[in-house]
């Protein structure tokens, strides 16, 4: 994806960033409209209104009709999806996502062992985070278009943010759930595992780029 006022310049990883963050603002303003307006009944146009999508506005009521929030064709003009990228083929084939993936897996099997931790705050921290890692792999790998290096980086930035948090939350929930030293060892090795090769890929793709691109600004 190129700058819309430079067609010919190729996105780097800080560019992505900005992008993504910007969707981030974006889709939490809608996300806190949704809960305000929700029982309006014209829920709607009022969010079409405060988000600026004047081609929703615009469009004729009976495309309103059953349609639950937000218009999901209309919207893909202005926001870039994440689902559009993991629904793309090839990223459940890298070694590092099936690692996330298979964290997740563990983590659940391991948690249903425990019993009920739904009020342990460092458990659902640790679960939630390393899922987003695993999302955000999903989308970093869905794209094998060499000119979307940048986005690349910044989705396993993301990642690693995601996996940071986990690794720290894990500390606080070895302590509340009392998990013996081979599960304790386990949990430990498959996040690690995890963060490593995040940071390892980060190394290579950031080197392509400066082997096609140069260094990035």
């Amino acid at each position: 994806m190129s700058e819309h006022n430079d067609p010919e310049r190729v996105w780097d990883e800080y560019d992505w960033e900005r992008f993504l963050q910007q969707q981030d603002r974006k889709t939490e303003r809608y996300m806190e409209l949704l809960e305000q307006y929700n029982d309006d009944p014209e829920r709607d146009r009022i969010i079409a209104r405060e988000m600026g999508w004047n081609h929703v506005i615009d469009a004729d009521s009976s495309e309103w009709e059953d349609n639950d929030g937000l218009d999901e064709d209309a919207d893909a003009q202005d926001d870039f999806s994440v689902d559009a990228e993991i629904e793309a083929e090839g990223f459940e084939l890298h070694p590092l996502y099936q690692a996330s993936f298979a964290l997740t897996v563990w983590m659940d099997q391991l948690f249903d062992e425990l019993g009920d931790l739904e009020n342990s705050p460092s458990a659902v921290k640790l679960i939630a985070n390393s899922h987003v890692a695993s999302s955000k792999l999903a989308a970093a790998f869905s794209d094998d278009d060499i000119d979307e290096i940048g986005m690349t980086i910044a989705y396993l930035k993301r990642a690693l943010k995601a996996m940071s948090v986990s690794i720290d939350a894990s500390l606080q929930f070895g302590q509340e759930a009392k998990l013996n030293p081979q599960q304790r060892r386990q949990l430990r090795i498959r996040l690690f595992q995890v963060r490593d090769g995040i940071v390892e890929a980060m190394g290579q793709y950031r080197a392509e780029w400066r082997r096609r691109f140069g260094q990035s600004r």
